[in-house]
Order: structure tokens, then C-alpha cells, then sequence
């Protein structure tokens, strides 16, 4: 699943690869579920090339699946691979057995967790992480209009 795409390098702060889109079934009740996956891992002497944590992402999620294993797949496979000072995996979704059936509660969604190493044993580092992934930045080059350049119909 990651092709070796390991690299040895000098570097012991934070990864983090959030809003990773993912498309599973309930292996329950045979519905889709879907949302976001963040990944952090902290490295001790590897880390993974940036393309195939999404692509581990969708590998776990495009079987049958429950989110609570999912979450977990993820997370051991980064901390068996490379032996990270610490990973972790949150992961938010909509299931449609939900929305379509039973509770029928269409705005509701699940989040599951795995913390490993330094971020089940830390809470700062845990906060700085669960900081990290509510922080929504601009798309570099993008320019955010501004209110001075906006004018509603009928302002003289």
C-alpha cells in the first residue's frame, strides 16, 4: 500500500494531513457512510510519502467497514510501518443508516478517534493536534474579497 514511499530524514515535529475526504459501506446495515479523516503522526527517524496517507485512507475505507475499525486500521498501519514517536487518526462522518433509516436523524455524524505514543501520553501535543485540524486556511493565491470592495443594490 505504500510502495516503499519511506524516507529517512532529520525531523521530529508534527505531520498532519487533514480533510481527507473518504467514501465507506456499514458493513451492518449495507449504507453508505462518508466525511473526513485527519492523520498526524510524529516522526522518529521515517516518514511517508504525503500522497499515501490518503491513498491508505481509501484502501481501509472502499470495503465493508465500521468507522470505530477503520479509525483504527489507520492508525496501527502508520505506527507498524514506521514507528512513529506517535500517530493519530480522527475521523468525522455522516451515515446514511442514520439519516434513511431507523432514528432518521439526517444531521447527525459520528466521530471516532485512535491517539498513539505521544499523543495518547501528551495532552499538549493531543490539543495542539485537535487545534490544528479545526483551523480552515485560505488556498494559497487565493484572494479573500474584502468588505470595502463590496456594495449591496441600492448603496448610494
Amino acid at each position: 500500500m505504500l510502495n516503499n514511499a519511506l524516507f529517512t530524514v532529520d525531523y521530529s515535529e508534527m505531520v498532519i494531513v487533514k480533510d481527507i475526504d473518504f467514501y465507506s459501506l456499514c458493513e451492518h446495515h449495507l449504507l453508505p457512510f462518508f466525511g473526513k479523516c485527519h492523520v498526524a503522526y510524529i516522526p522518529s527517524t521515517k516518514v511517508i510519502g504525503l500522497s499515501k496517507i490518503p491513498r491508505m485512507v481509501d484502501v481501509f475505507a472502499r470495503r465493508l467497514q465500521v468507522q470505530e475499525r477503520l479509525t483504527n486500521q489507520i492508525a496501527d498501519t502508520i505506527r507498524d510501518k514506521i514507528s512513529p514517536l506517535g500517530v493519530a487518526v480522527v475521523m468525522e462522518a455522516t451515515h446514511l443508516c442514520m439519516a434513511m433509516r431507523g432514528v432518521e436523524k439526517q444531521n447527525s455524524f459520528c466521530v471516532t478517534s485512535a491517539m498513539h505514543g505521544g499523543f495518547r501520553d501528551s495532552a499538549r501535543t493531543r490539543m495542539e493536534f485537535l487545534e490544528l485540524i479545526k483551523l480552515r486556511s485560505p488556498i494559497p493565491g487565493l484572494r479573500e474579497p474584502t468588505s470595502a470592495g463590496l456594495a449591496c443594490v441600492g448603496d448610494d
